[in-house]
């Protein structure tokens, strides 16, 4: 079982920057994948990034790519998400999940992520 809970939401300017963390209980949290995951309103949940077990692979949505940057401290249990040149276009509920049955490589499919957070807001103002 995986707990998972997002923090560092806030409301930020066009080319501001915010870094999401995402703390993790429950144990082997370095032997599994992680991701974070965006939902705007009225459109559905899409892939933001995702890290491999040891943080030695990551992977971006192509429009993130560049500005934002996937991280993981295996000593604390935390996946971060660092953001910057933010858009208004990136305003949305950003959720951190974790994927157990995978770990040398991270996948980019919803489908595949078995634990999820509640979520954080981020909202960017033009």
């Amino acid at each position: 079982q995986v707990q998972l809970m997002e923090s560092g939401g806030g409301l930020v300017q066009a080319g501001g920057s915010l870094r999401l963390s995402c703390a993790a209980s429950g144990s082997n949290f370095g032997r599994y994948t992680l991701a974070w995951f965006r939902q705007a309103p009225g459109k559905e949940r899409e892939f933001v990034a995702a890290v491999n077990f040891n943080g030695d692979l990551t992977y971006y949505a192509e429009d993130v790519k560049g500005r934002f940057s996937i991280s993981r401290d295996n000593t604390k249990n935390t996946v971060y998400l660092q953001m910057n040149s933010l858009k208004p276009e990136d305003t949305a509920v950003y959720s951190c999940a974790a994927d157990v049955n995978h770990y040398i490589v991270a996948t980019t499919s919803e489908s595949d992520y078995d634990y999820w957070g509640q979520g954080t807001q981020v909202t960017v103002s033009s």
